[in-house]
């Protein structure tokens, strides 16, 4: 085992010494590139005159052009190249899923490998950091307006980020005791560090930008009680932090854990001993993060189950190599049909095999139950983590349009509610999706937020292609 993969177990330790030399960190162990990898990879950028990675960034980032600047030894320069449209890229950098994004657009994918360009992104901020680089710009003289944003998440951070530059005056509200949302206790800390998270608050402190937590919106205070404490707009940027129940007999027992909720527990401190047989539905990112999290707390029979095949499995692959590499089992065309379990606890999980059948709404072959196939697991805990939905509590009082799949209507460019004083983006409007989808989004709403503010058209002038890709 080599020094970095054992300070990763120094980090992470687990029961079982077998098990715990499987867990590489991926912080650690994918510790990004030193000067001269990130040179030669740099190089490998064709410089298209149509670039189809930008085609592929949610957020838009001139990702030739910050490349061109890394491999010029201008790294400075290419770190505010990529800060002009990305507000997070130090988080951004980590877990943006590239391989779906621009990274999966990349010319060179189709004959080999794609540039890396998250690697590079990190790279450039990492720089910074090491060089003891400010990485965010002066703000601006204060303003009188007042903006009340709820949601600590990436698409609060965001628009806090760009109306704060602007000058206008930011108080975050943020439900839980912690700040980042989503970020912090949806993402585990060996893929986020909790110091990245951290030091974009601090900078957005110095900003002026207050921050309240333990404050729900929509029960301890209303959208209307903001306004009338004197926020002229509000912008709504609530996570997804509301799991998904699988429906079936037996999901009340104890033992059973729902992913989002399990992960926030633990990312927020709480020492949960799940026993060591956990089993995890789901084929998502939130999945892995919880197979890979069970096994950093000490269980050492964790596997996942899903329902289709590994073609189909939405989450990154290069997390699903990481899982497999710490000796996660995924099996493959299997669902749990009943939990069964005695004295108000589980322990078996009764599954069905599944087959695809021909291909449902979202472009996957629709998984079909194979009849009489039924078979049995014997487990301490079960964590369903097959999606999540927004929590609608901060509308509560107030006659919001929502969509039937229960996120808030937007302007598709200017991201304004019904409401025309409040805004919303990220999870609050696309549920659960990507970092870089809520930072994109946001950044259209702080725009729409300031000429809102101003009193200025919020259409005009604005191009139509600033909608985020679906």
């Amino acid at each position: 085992m080599n020094p970095k993969e054992r300070m990763a177990l120094d980090r992470h330790p687990v029961k079982e010494l077998a098990v715990a030399e499987r867990i590489k960190s991926f912080d650690e162990v994918t510790a990004g590139y030193d000067a001269e990898t990130a040179r030669m990879e740099a190089e490998r950028c064709l410089q298209c005159k149509k670039p189809k990675c930008r085609e592929g960034c949610p957020i838009h980032n001139d990702i030739p052009r910050f490349i061109r600047l890394l491999r010029e030894g201008k790294i400075e320069e290419a770190y505010w190249a990529d800060r002009e449209t990305n507000s997070l890229p130090a988080v951004c950098s980590r877990v943006c899923p590239h391989e779906f994004q621009c990274e999966g657009y990349c010319i060179r994918g189709k004959k080999g490998k794609p540039v890396a360009i998250g690697m590079l992104e990190r790279y450039i901020v990492d720089w910074m950091v090491a060089n003891g680089k400010n990485l965010l710009k002066t703000c601006a003289i204060p303003k009188e307006k007042k903006v009340a944003i709820v949601g600590s998440g990436p698409a609060g951070i965001s628009v806090a980020f760009y109306l704060a530059h602007a000058g206008y005056r930011c108080t975050i509200f943020e439900s839980l005791p912690v700040t980042g949302g989503m970020l912090r206790v949806g993402i585990p800390a060996y893929r986020l560090p909790r110091t990245i998270i951290g030091a974009e608050f601090e900078a957005l402190k110095n900003c002026g930008v207050d921050v309240v937590t333990n404050i729900t919106i929509g029960r301890d205070k209303s959208l209307n009680d903001l306004k009338a404490e004197g926020y002229d707009a509000v912008f709504i940027g609530v996570g997804a932090h509301d799991s998904r129940k699988l429906g079936i007999d037996g999901e009340d027992l104890d033992g059973v854990l729902h992913g989002v909720d399990y992960l926030r527990r633990v990312n927020t401190g709480e020492d949960l001993d799940l026993g060591p047989r956990v089993v995890v539905v789901g084929g998502g990112n939130v999945a892995i993060d919880c197979a890979r999290t069970a096994l950093r707390t000490g269980s050492d029979q964790v596997f996942i189950l899903y329902r289709r095949t590994k073609a189909e499995m939405p989450a990154s692959q290069a997390e699903v190599h990481h899982l497999e590499e710490e000796g996660v089992k995924v099996e493959m065309l299997a669902a749990p049909v009943k939990i069964h379990g005695e004295n108000g606890r589980l322990d078996k999980i009764e599954c069905v095999r599944m087959e695809l059948g021909e291909a449902d709404s979202s472009g996957r072959r629709r998984p079909l139950e194979i009849a009489g196939s039924n078979f049995m697991i014997e487990a301490d805990a079960i964590i369903p983590a097959i999606s999540q939905r927004i929590n609608v509590t901060v509308s509560q009082g107030l006659d919001i349009a929502m969509s039937r799949w229960g996120t808030f209507e937007v302007d598709e460019l200017t991201q304004q509610t019904s409401v025309e004083w409040i805004f919303a983006a990220g999870d609050a409007v696309l549920g659960p999706q990507t970092v870089a989808k809520a930072v994109h989004q946001a950044r259209m709403a702080a725009e729409s937020i300031g000429r809102f503010l101003e009193g200025r058209d919020l259409r005009e002038g604005r191009e139509e292609d600033e909608i985020v890709i679906d």
